[in-house]
């Protein structure tokens, strides 16, 4: 995939799975993968850090930067789930296909568990935060998705074929 081609872009809430089915995608297709949040890390230090250090609103301007990187690497990419708020990055996606993955409260429960996701700190219910957090955004993941899976039941391999299925053009069935 070169830099004039559509990426496969991940998008949806935190715990959904956009990593772990992204790279799998990837790899199905032989093309490479870029996460936004692993490329911050790597560059920046951990997100949780940046967070309490700058504030959230510089970690969105480096989230921008590393979206920008990512949707010109190709391939398919993940993002953080508060990446979509960007205006810009909105733009961005319209020009690349976009899938949105969900996942139910009682399985993201399990899986942002124990994590040091910025968002979810200093609030005691963790699990209130993520729903608040969901819906809030689920609109404008919605409204820049080109199909929909939910990832909280089954293999993840089953997503990821079906992904990769869509993406060759041999599928349809996504819930969007």
């Amino acid at each position: 995939m070169t830099s004039d081609s559509k990426a496969i872009v991940m998008i949806g809430p935190m715990g959904a799975g956009k990593t772990s089915v992204g790279k799998r995608v990837a790899r199905a297709l032989e093309v490479p993968f870029f996460d936004t949040d692993a490329a911050i890390s790597r560059e920046h230090g951990p997100i949780d850090q940046l967070f309490a250090d700058h504030g959230e609103t510089y970690f969105r301007a480096l989230e921008r930067a590393a979206v920008t990187e990512g949707l010109a690497t190709g391939g398919v990419v993940s993002l953080g789930g508060g990446a979509v708020l960007d205006a810009a990055t909105q733009a961005d996606l319209a020009r690349h296909r976009v899938v949105l993955l969900t996942v139910a409260p009682r399985v993201v429960a399990i899986r942002v568990r124990g994590t040091s996701r910025p968002l979810l700190q200093g609030d005691d219910d963790a699990l209130a935060r993520w729903t608040t957090i969901f819906e809030q955004r689920r609109p404008t993941y919605e409204r820049l998705a080109d199909i929909s899976f939910d990832t909280s039941n089954g293999p993840l391999q089953n997503v990821v074929d079906r992904i990769v299925a869509w993406t060759r053009g041999d599928d349809d069935q996504g819930e969007a």
